[in-house]
């Protein structure tokens, strides 16, 4: 595949309001629509304000802040590895409430070794160098 790269406007959306997060129907469907054949495996994350800490502490509530810029040069280097066609995300900032969805990851891909090691990669980097939260 064509090398994939970063231009004016590809900023992936860091989102206020749970109603602008698209529905992941509507991601899939758009991604299929647009591969002519060449994904055949497709995985999502979708994060959710969990009611307990790692440590097991309640949590009411999280406040999150999100690095838009670098969320965009993550999902290049994603969308760059061999057999990926799209990758996309979606991060919510503010405060969030128990149950509320956080973040939107999708990865698009020929097989399902490519797709799944992506997403891994992708995922880790957005939580450790894009989101930063705070446990209310």
């Amino acid at each position: 595949m064509p090398k994939k790269t970063l231009k004016e406007g590809d900023l992936m959306p860091v989102v206020k309001k749970p109603q602008e997060m698209p529905p992941i129907d509507q991601l899939i469907s758009e991604i299929i629509s647009q591969a002519e054949g060449k994904v055949g495996m497709i995985l999502t994350h979708v994060g959710v304000v969990r009611a307990t800490s790692r440590q097991g502490k309640p949590v009411k509530k999280v406040r999150v802040s999100a690095d838009a810029h670098r969320l965009a040069e993550i999902l290049a280097l994603a969308q760059n590895q061999p057999g990926i066609f799209k990758a996309e995300a979606y991060v919510r900032e503010g405060e969030l409430s128990v149950g509320e969805v956080l973040m939107v990851l999708i990865i698009a891909g020929d097989f399902r070794e490519n797709v799944f090691e992506t997403l891994k990669n992708t995922l880790n980097a957005i939580k450790a160098e894009v989101t930063s939260k705070q446990e209310i």
